[in-house]
């Protein structure tokens, strides 16, 4: 008798029903791979997802704020527009200086000069380049009213030293902002950069020029000297002696019909 199982002959060949299984299997293998490999391609990249998200939201909302503050000023709606300027400073990545400059020009207008000054400068510490031209031109503005309003006070010598150092905050702009390119990026494109600031030099040179030549003032309200004892005791003679000369000169004409006119 023959033992079969030595005998060596061709595997038993797969059916339909196999093959179709096999290809289902690698299938399912295949996309479970490719969705683990998405699951952590968006994991890997999610940080960069969210910083472009919060770019994209952050260049949006200073457009929107800025436009939100130049709308109220224009309006001499100046706490509005101080407000939104306000919206501008956080995570104020891209050109700083504008927020600052934004409030301070604000506040200017809601006459709130000493604050509009410290934002101003504020501002110049953070612009570069031509920024700071349309800076430097409003921190003038801002520092020759201060000059103004210290006048008016009576404060010759403070007004002086105002319009000086808004003086030196004008002729310190470098010469670029002479050029087209600057006057291109001024923040109020009806304002000629080089005229304003030549109009304000030669101004703030007469009113500081005015205010060191002006002479002292005399001194309100000083006492005036009261006159002695002695002085009143011989006013008051002269006056009864005039009574009695003159009620003679009366008699003397006859008396008069008319009533005393006061002495």
């Amino acid at each position: 008798m023959t033992d079969l199982s030595t005998r060596q002959g061709p595997a038993p060949s797969a059916g339909p029903d196999d093959l179709r299984a096999a290809a289902a299997a690698a299938l399912l293998a295949s996309n479970r791979r490719r969705r683990r490999i998405r699951r952590w391609v968006a994991i890997g990249t999610l940080p960069l997802t969210l910083a472009a998200l919060l770019f994209v939201g952050k260049i949006l909302s200073m457009y929107a704020f800025a436009h939100q503050s130049i709308t109220a000023y224009v309006a001499d709606d100046f706490s509005g527009s101080e407000s939104s300027a306000r919206g501008q400073e956080f995570l104020n990545w891209f050109e700083p200086y504008k927020a600052p400059f934004n409030v301070g020009t604000a506040l200017a207008g809601a006459e709130m000069l000493p604050e509009a000054r410290g934002k101003l400068e504020e501002s110049l510490d953070l612009a570069t380049g031509l920024e700071v031209c349309s800076v430097r031109i409003n921190l003038a503005l801002v520092i020759e009213r201060m000059g103004d309003a210290a006048r008016a006070d009576g404060d010759g010598p403070g007004a002086a030293a105002l319009y000086g150092e808004a003086l030196t905050v004008t002729t310190e702009m470098p010469e670029e902002c002479n050029s087209e390119e600057a006057q291109q990026q001024t923040s109020d494109p009806d304002r000629n950069l080089q005229e304003s600031k030549e109009g304000l030099e030669d101004r703030l040179k007469q009113k500081q020029q005015s205010e060191q030549e002006a002479p002292p003032e005399e001194q309100q309200g000083e006492p005036q000297p009261q006159p002695s004892e002695d002085k009143l005791e011989e006013l008051k003679e002269q006056l009864e002696q005039g009574t009695q000369e003159r009620d003679q000169q009366q008699g003397d004409d006859g008396g008069s019909s008319g009533t005393d006119k006061p002495w």
